[in-house]
């Protein structure tokens, strides 16, 4: 455990001299579309089926000018952006541009942990190009995405990883941020909290009725204090407010889930969670596709309005065959809730896990171990 006492000086001290990397792809899906398709060049393209159980998987920096964003609702982004083009998903093309990213990432070095397929960590504390800093390796790789692929990427360079995807965001699209350890403490305390990995809109409430707004609030807070609010999630707040993470670039592990969740902003019925369900299934399936992996297990995640911690799950004996089928069983795992059905719900998440592997196919060994939340691609 963290000494209470620690600074932020010799936390980056202890963690020594790593140097690692962010590369976020910028609107990726929606690039590679108005990359392929000169047409579509500097109009709104949202990547999406259309119909009412859609959701949005990517929306071009056109389109976001409109307040159209991923996950939302199709026919919310169709009403929000009436000229959008809506383009179907088509993850080969996707696939084959994140291989393609991951092909010049190897250029500079082996240790490269994918998130999904429009972002990665890197950690170029050793690079295989001789580039004798972070911020000229980050740029090169940028530059090389761009001339050779016509897609742009935003870096954020830093000493660890929580702090490279903050500072890949701060610039974007198109853009690179680097923090230096010296200039970590100065960085941080400013920071809203909401920028925490872990801090949702609830969480962000809850602090805010705590009076605490800025990462700096928390920084002044004593660990007990922490722990009385926060409980288990205090010491890693304790020390991401003073720029540590320990967690180290992994590039060999095996992803064992795929999941997606939402908070609400207001509880709900186990009823009214219906939509949310179908559309981070749809999210999920989608994700699943991405990475060619067919799953047996199917999970439904509920927290109660009390914050207790529900799953449900189910596994066959052969991989969910189709969306509908597997749609169906999260729908249907709901039955298997034994609480009252005035019972309030603060969150519904929906999962997939117990992946099979094609026959005769090596492991992916690109991803990271599970569970992996899906976040909504907001590059």
């Amino acid at each position: 455990m963290l000494d209470p006492k620690v600074s932020v000086a010799a936390a980056i001290a202890e963690i020594g001299s790593r140097k690692i990397v962010h590369v976020d792809m910028d609107a990726f899906y929606a690039s590679v579309e108005q990359r392929d398709d000169a047409s579509l060049r500097g109009r709104p393209v949202v990547v999406a089926w259309k119909g009412r159980r859609s959701v949005v998987c990517a929306a071009s920096y056109e389109a976001r000018r409109f307040g159209v964003r991923s996950a939302m609702p199709a026919v919310s982004a169709e009403r929000l952006c009436p000229e959008a083009v809506f383009i179907p998903p088509d993850f080969v093309r996707y696939k084959a541009a994140s291989q393609a990213v991951r092909e010049i990432f190897q250029r500079h070095t082996d240790a490269i942990e994918p998130l999904s397929l429009d972002e990665a960590y890197l950690d170029v504390t050793q690079n295989k190009t001789g580039i004798p800093t972070a911020t000229l390796v980050a740029k090169t790789i940028r530059q090389q995405i761009c001339d050779e692929l016509q897609l742009t990427a935003s870096a954020g360079v830093a000493p660890n990883k929580f702090l490279a995807k903050i500072a890949s965001d701060w610039r974007k699209p198109n853009g690179q941020f680097v923090i230096q350890p010296h200039e970590v403490q100065t960085f941080l305390l400013a920071l809203p909290v909401g920028r925490i990995p872990g801090v949702g809109r609830v969480t962000e409430a809850r602090m805010a009725k705590a009076g605490i707004k800025l990462v700096g609030d928390i920084y002044t807070m004593e660990l007990t204090a922490l722990e009385q609010e926060f409980g288990s999630y205090a010491q890693r707040l304790y020390e991401l407010a003073r720029g540590i993470d320990h967690n180290p670039v992994v590039s060999n592990r095996m992803r064992k889930q795929i999941s997606a969740e939402d908070t609400f902003p207001d509880d709900i019925s186990l009823a009214e969670c219906e939509a949310h369900i179908r559309r981070l299934a749809e999210k999920v399936w989608n994700a699943s596709k991405e990475n060619a992996r067919e799953a047996k297990t199917v999970v439904l995640k509920l927290k109660t309005k009390e914050f207790q911690s529900l799953t449900r799950c189910l596994t066959s004996r052969d991989p969910v065959p189709s969306f509908e089928v597997f749609l169906n069983i999260a729908l249907a795992l709901r039955e298997r809730v034994d609480l009252s059905p005035k019972q309030l719900y603060r969150l519904v998440g929906i999962g997939l896990s117990n992946f099979r592997l094609e026959e005769g196919t090596p492991q992916d060994r690109s991803m990271a171990e599970a569970p992996l939340l899906i976040a909504e691609e907001t590059s």
